[in-house]
Order: C-alpha cells, then sequence, then structure tokens
C-alpha cells in the first residue's frame, strides 16, 4: 500500500488502517477455517481469552517478510510474520504477550517474528513486567534459516530470556506444536503448561528425529504431556483445554509481584487469622506405616481455596504448591507420605530446588512441612546422580533469602531432614514440631538392624528382642525430646499452626541481608 504524497493524514491513516484490517481475523476466513479444522483458535483469540477485555495493544502487527530480492512481500502471505505481540493488562496489571499464529508457515519462527519476539522480551525486562508466550509451532522457519549470512549472527534472545529469569515471570503456553525454539523458551520459564492431547514439545520433531537418528516416533510419544509433563517434568501442568490453561496462567500470576523489586500481591480475605482446624488433629494415622494426604493439611493451614499445585502430577512425593496466608502470597513445600512413603528421589529434589530458587526470587515466604524417611537408596538411586541432585535441593535452601519456617509432622530422618529444612538446618526463621513428630538419623528399625543385629540375635528370643529395642528407640525420638534439646523452637498444637506461622510472618523482615563470603557467583551443583 503506498498513498498519494499529497494526501492528507487523514487519509494516509483510513489507508494504513485498511491494510491493517486485511491482516486481521475477520479478513482471513480461509486461515481460520483451517486452524477451526484443528480444533485451534488464532492467536489474537486466545489473547482475547487470556487478558482483561479491551486491554490489547498491539506491537509490530504490519510487520512484513522480505522477499530474496529485498521488497516486501504482500502482507497478507505472511501476516504479523507468524506471531502477535503486545501489551495487555491480566487482573489489572500490564503484561507483555507473544502468540505464535501456526496458520502463517506453520508458525515457524521468521527473521522478523523472531525480532518482535525477543523486543517483546526485552520491553517485559526494561517495564519490570511479567511476559506470556503462546507457543504453537516449530522453530526457525527453514526457508529463511538455511543461509549464514542471516543465520550466523543469531541474537541474543536467549542471552535476554536467561538475564529476565529472577527479574519478571515468565509463563510459556504450549498450545499445539512446539519443538525446537519453543522448547527453550520455555525451559526458561517460570511456568509451562501444556494442553493434553493437543501440546507437544521436545527439542525436535519426529521428522527431525528421524532424518537425524532414524528413529521411528510420533508427536505423543516423543513429546506429549504424558511424557513432559507427568515423566520428565519439563513442564509444570496438564490441563483439559486451552480455557483451563489460560485460567491456570492468570492464577499464578495473581501469586506472583510484577518483578522481583515489587510488593507482593496481598489479596483481601475472610479467613481469619486464628481459625484453628480442628481436623489438623486427626489427619496424621497413629502408626507411621498409615499414609495420609498432606495436601489436607496445607489445605488446613491456608487461607481457605487458595492452595495452587505446581507440578502436581511429577514427583508427587513432594508437593510444592503457592497459597496465601492472611492473603499473603507463600510457598509450601512438603513431603507426600501417599506417594512411596514422601522418600526424597531425584525428581523431588529437583522439583523442590527449583520450587524454592522461584518463591526466593520473587519474595514469597517458604513453608516446609516434613514428613520424611530419608533419601531414596540403591543403585536405582545412584544411576539417577540422586548425590548432585539432593544437593541441588540444599543448594537452594542454602541461597534462599526470604523467611521461612520448618514443621515437622511426623518423620524427620537422616540426610532428608536436612534437605527439608529441619531444625537449624538452614537458620529457619521457626522451626516446629508437631506431636506426632519423629526426628532421628535413620529409620528406627534400619538402625536397630545395622548397629545392633548381634545384641538382638544373641537373645532367647531375637525377634522379641528386636521389636523392643525398636520401640526403646522410638521413644527416645519423639517430639518432646527435640524440644528439650532445642532442636526445634516448641512442639505446638497443630491446630495453632496456621496463626503462629501468619504471625512470623508479619514480624519477619521481607529479605534477609545478604551474608554470602564475597564471591561473584555460587556454582549450582548441576
Amino acid at each position: 500500500m503506498t498513498s498519494h504524497p499529497d494526501a492528507g493524514q487523514r487519509q494516509i491513516l483510513a489507508d494504513i488502517e485498511s491494510e491493517r484490517a486485511k491482516l486481521m481475523d475477520e479478513a482471513r476466513p480461509e486461515a481460520m477455517k483451517r486452524l477451526a479444522e484443528r480444533g485451534r483458535l488464532s492467536p489474537r483469540a486466545r489473547i482475547a481469552r487470556l487478558v482483561d477485555p479491551d486491554t490489547f495493544d498491539e506491537i509490530g502487527a504490519l510487520a512484513s517478510e522480505e522477499s530474496e530480492a529485498g521488497q516486501p512481500h504482500p502482507r497478507d502471505k505472511s501476516p504479523a510474520d507468524g506471531v502477535v505481540t503486545g501489551t495487555a493488562r491480566i487482573d489489572g496489571r500490564p503484561v507483555a504477550i507473544v502468540a505464535q499464529d501456526f496458520s502463517v508457515f506453520g508458525g515457524s519462527i521468521g527473521k522478523l517474528g523472531s525480532a518482535k519476539t525477543h523486543r517483546m522480551v526485552r520491553i517485559a525486562i526494561r517495564r519490570g513486567i511479567p511476559v506470556v508466550m503462546m507457543l504453537d509451532g516449530g522453530g526457525h522457519r527453514i526457508q529463511g534459516g538455511q543461509n549464514s549470512r542471516h543465520f550466523a549472527q543469531a541474537n541474543s534472545m536467549f542471552h535476554d530470556l536467561a538475564r529476565a529469569s529472577g527479574w519478571i515471570p515468565m509463563v510459556a503456553l504450549m498450545l499445539g506444536a512446539g519443538f525446537a525454539g519453543p522448547t527453550n523458551y520455555a525451559g526458561l520459564a517460570d511456568l509451562v503448561i501444556m494442553v493434553r492431547g493437543q501440546s507437544v514439545m521436545g527439542l525436535a520433531g519426529p521428522a527431525l528425529v528421524k532424518a537425524g537418528t532414524g528413529e521411528d516416533t510420533d508427536q505423543e510419544t516423543l513429546g506429549g504431556a504424558a511424557v513432559q509433563v507427568d515423566k520428565q517434568g519439563l513442564a509444570d501442568l496438564g490441563v483439559a483445554n486451552e480455557d483451563e490453561a489460560f485460567a491456570a496462567a492468570r492464577r499464578f500470576l495473581s501469586y506472583l509481584p510484577a518483578n522481583a523489586r515489587k510488593p507482593l500481591p496481598v489479596a483481601a480475605t475472610n479467613d481469619p487469622a486464628d481459625r484453628g482446624d480442628e481436623a489438623l488433629l486427626d489427619i496424621v494415622p497413629p502408626s507411621t506405616r498409615r499414609a495420609y494426604d498432606m495436601r489436607q493439611i496445607v489445605s488446613g493451614i491456608a487461607d481457605t481455596g487458595s492452595p495452587f499445585e505446581i507440578k502436581p502430577t511429577f514427583a508427587a512425593n513432594l508437593i510444592t504448591s503457592f497459597a496465601r496466608l492472611g492473603g499473603r502470597p507463600v510457598g509450601f513445600i512438603a513431603n507426600q507420605p501417599m506417594r512411596i512413603g514422601g522418600i526424597l528421589d531425584a525428581n523431588a529434589c529437583e522439583k523442590g530446588a527449583h520450587f524454592i530458587a522461584l518463591c526466593d526470587a520473587y519474595g514469597l515466604p517458604l513453608i516446609s512441612l516434613i514428613d520424611v524417611p530419608g533419601f531414596y537408596i540403591g543403585s536405582a538411586a545412584e544411576r539417577t546422580t540422586l548425590g548432585r541432585r539432593s544437593a541441588k535441593l540444599i543448594h537452594e535452601w542454602g541461597h534462599a533469602s526470604v523467611p521461612r519456617v520448618s514443621v515437622v509432622i511426623r518423620k524427620g530422618f537422616g540426610l532428608g531432614y536436612f534437605a527439608m529444612n529441619g531444625g537449624r538446618a538452614f537458620d529457619s526463621d521457626a522451626s516446629f514440631a508437631w506431636p506426632s513428630a519423629q526426628i532421628c538419623a535413620m529409620s528406627i528399625e534400619g538402625a536397630i538392624d545395622v548397629a545392633f543385629r548381634k545384641e538382638y540375635m544373641s537373645a532367647p528370643d531375637p525377634q522379641v528382642r528386636r521389636r523392643e529395642m525398636i520401640e526403646e528407640t522410638r521413644a527416645q525420638t519423639g517430639s518432646i525430646h527435640a524440644a528439650e534439646g532445642f532442636g526445634v523452637d516448641d512442639v505446638i498444637d497443630p491446630r495453632t499452626t496456621r496463626r503462629r506461622i501468619i504471625e512470623i510472618f508479619a514480624q519477619a523482615p521481607p529479605r534477609r541481608e545478604p551474608d554470602q563470603p564475597p564471591k561473584f557467583r555460587s556454582i549450582a551443583p548441576i
């Protein structure tokens, strides 16, 4: 479109708006029909469902890729160069938006589309606002990428995403195919959501895998939600449809400040700080061999309806959950006895370490609910490099600067007790135990079998003597003895847990003063 040089500004504006209208969904019925046949929404329709009504201001709608001769193609060949970008508001707060358009070259990343995406990340960093990426396409556009004159310079997109980490919340919504570049974007995000049966992600799709390795596979087997959410933990949530994905993204952002320097978003609540949930007295079974659902304890302590679990289907032996206490966002990290007894394995350590870092980056106080029999042991555990992965969990506790409270609910055994921030391990603002707590260096039965086997085997009835020794030892591990030795601050009535934690967080400063040695950085175990 070229306006006549003598045209007035009104006419030029009208011509531009006419061109812009040709790029909107209504002017692209065939493309919209193809998306509908796949059961997909357009990028602009997705944005409208995510953000506050009438708040999206698009950037780069008129961008058009160049032909080989350097001349712009007709805009309707590559509208917006395959990615819709701009700013909007979610719950009244500004966000930057990037949404890939699968109807344009399969959502692949072109030169201008890449520039637009990169610009939105830099805008988000500069303004200190969250960024939400709606990913539905492949990696670099092959048609324009097999040229070193263009590709050799790369760009600083990943550099800036790494810089953004811990400064602004980043959300990746995987809404379709997301192999290659989009998977790397998601890998640096704070929350990754997949739609089951629709989303796939990974470093290469089936065609490239076949060409490079000879392996025959399909998208779902390679990178569907059952793999990337439930087994690998690369994505955090698997939801049933796109509307659930948008709702989860909005809820996630509601717990976080716009950036690491902003105060936490405190919500109004009618839930009394001194509410004592009677059910907390009966959740933990008398027998340590019986399981219970730790999520009931999280719910009993937190503001009613506020828990929002992250990675609920991955490493389910450890719970990581946002919630609110007195309206204030907090993070719960808790062993789950219903899954392999709440033991810490490699995946649980990775999950817990990432969650601690997330909460610490954005200022959410941490509550550790402990019922841990220790670390997973054996050759299978060693093959997962648990020695380093467990150190990663410890590493994150050692670097956290937010207030933290630990509560031993039942078992606090061995190094797992340390890794869950038990006692004085990481200088908690408070260390409590429930009456049901048992704290010792290793499982009681294991300790007797390792250290006292000769003694009980020499008794007239070895098994009777073994049981006696187990009960004698168990009597020394109770919560009262932990308090007598001042390993915990107090043994508390479970019904007072909520009130005590709320009061502690009200008194504690939002951050501790830096007390690290004068180094440049720490080195993560992995």
